[in-house]
């Protein structure tokens, strides 16, 4: 985690640590920081972008509520996964005509030889 990440997440109001020090300079991260880092974390490791883990995490502290967010939270889920499965199936599909290439390449190097 650089400090550039965590000044962004900060002025995207992710986070919001406290400021300390004779000019502010430093910052202390509490608790509900740390668990919000955390699930900023994970998101981004499951593809979310930023503005959609922000909406998710706010929603918990607002309406309507933990029962809001877990249902908003599962669309979500269902998006990124259909986006996923339709990346694989791209990829499959892709490495499917490298190896049909790749053996006529083989095949047309064989009849030259």
């Amino acid at each position: 985690m650089t400090h550039r990440a965590l000044r962004h997440y900060e002025q995207m109001g992710l986070l919001s640590p406290e400021r300390v020090g004779p000019n502010g300079s430093r910052r202390l991260y509490d608790k509900r920081d740390h668990i919000r880092l955390a699930l900023i974390l994970r998101g981004r490791r499951l593809g979310f972008p930023l503005e959609e883990i922000g909406t998710i995490i706010d929603m918990y502290d607002d309406q309507p509520g933990e029962a809001g967010q877990l249902r908003y939270l599962l669309d979500q889920i269902q998006d990124r996964r259909a986006d996923l499965q339709r990346r694989r199936a791209d990829i499959d599909q892709s490495l499917g005509e490298l190896d049909e290439l790749e053996t006529r390449c083989h095949s047309d190097l064989d009849k030259l030889s």
